[in-house]
This record gives structure tokens, sequence and C-alpha cells, in this order.
């Protein structure tokens, strides 16, 4: 195992024995690696709990994509940060791009008066025609599209819960998008 205190050529040599699938080459790349995502993910992050969810997505992406690594481009330790900074700042970015989208909604609305029972009505049909639009989706481009929509996953984060090149999500997602489009315009 990989331990603090040995240089970091160390690194080098775990990172293709975790490309093969070896667990315990894996543990000393977690020993070596996670306190200092952690470390970048609270200060780019300022939450320990999210900074904490961010360095779990990132050793297994490390786990997942360790025969990516090329030791002529960098360290080790450089291509495990850079992979930390890339899905830190991908979160941040998540959360302000919901915070605007949660702003623009209520400035909107601001102001305006509605019946209540008529939204809730027109919400549940609304609700009931993309359900039915959703399942009329062949599986392969249904699920990405739930996971994104309706767990808040990012394409990469998709791409990554179904083993799928983020590439792939992102045609099928599209693909699906058109489709459930049409599906919802040919019944209103």
């Amino acid at each position: 195992m990989l331990r603090r205190s040995e240089p970091s050529t160390r690194a080098e040599e775990l990172l293709p024995r975790v490309a093969e699938g070896d667990k315990d080459a894996f543990a000393g790349i977690y020993d070596a690696f996670s306190g200092t995502v952690m470390g970048l993910a609270c200060r780019i992050l300022r939450d320990p709990a999210q900074a904490e969810e961010v360095t779990q997505d990132v050793m297994i992406e490390v786990w997942r994509t360790a025969d990516r690594y090329d030791p002529q481009r960098g360290t080790a330790k450089a291509w495990v940060l850079t992979l930390a900074h890339r899905r830190t700042v991908d979160r941040v970015r998540t959360a302000q791009a919901g915070k605007d989208r949660e702003k623009r909604v209520s400035s909107l609305l601001a102001g305006r008066d509605f019946d209540q029972v008529e939204e809730t009505v027109l919400t549940h049909d609304e609700q009931r025609r993309v359900y039915h639009c959703l399942a009329s989706l062949a599986r392969l481009q249904r699920v990405p599209l739930v996971l994104a929509y309706y767990q808040g996953l990012t394409h990469l984060e998709v791409a990554a819960a179904l083993d799928t090149p983020a590439g792939t999500v992102k045609s099928r997602m599209r693909a699906g998008l058109q489709q459930l489009r049409a599906c919802l315009e040919g019944t209103t």
C-alpha cells in the first residue's frame, strides 16, 4: 500500500494495477489522494457534505478510468486532482444553474394571481402526458432522461451510472427529447 511518506512515483506504479482491477492498489491510491481531493473540493465548494460526495465520485472515477492515466502527460497526483477539479467545478455550475433557474421562475411568477385548483389540474394533466410519452420511448432513451430530469444527475453522472460513454448518453438523451417533444405536441 502507498503511504504518504513514500515517493509519489509509487502512485504511478499503482494506477496501471488499478486499471487491471487490483483492489489493493486502489486502496493505496485512495489513501494517497482522498484527503487531497477532499481538501480541494472543500476549498471550492465550502460545504463539507458536498465535498465528501465529490471526493467519493472522484475516487470512483479513478477506479473506473485508471486505464486513461498517461504518465507521459503528468503525475498521478496531477491526474487525480484534475479529475477532482473538473468534478467540483461541474458541481458549482450545476448548483448555480439551479439557482438561476429558480430566480427566473420566481420573477416570472411574482405578482401573478392564479387559480390554484386550475393550476393543480393542469399540472397533473401535464404530468400524466409526460409519463405517457416517457413510457413510449425506448429504454435506452428513457432511462438517461429519467436519471437526468427526475434524479438530477448531470450527463456525466448518467454516463457513469449507466457505464456508457458520455457522447452516447448525450445522443440518446437528445433523440429521446426530440421524440418526447413530438409525442407531447401530438397529444395537445
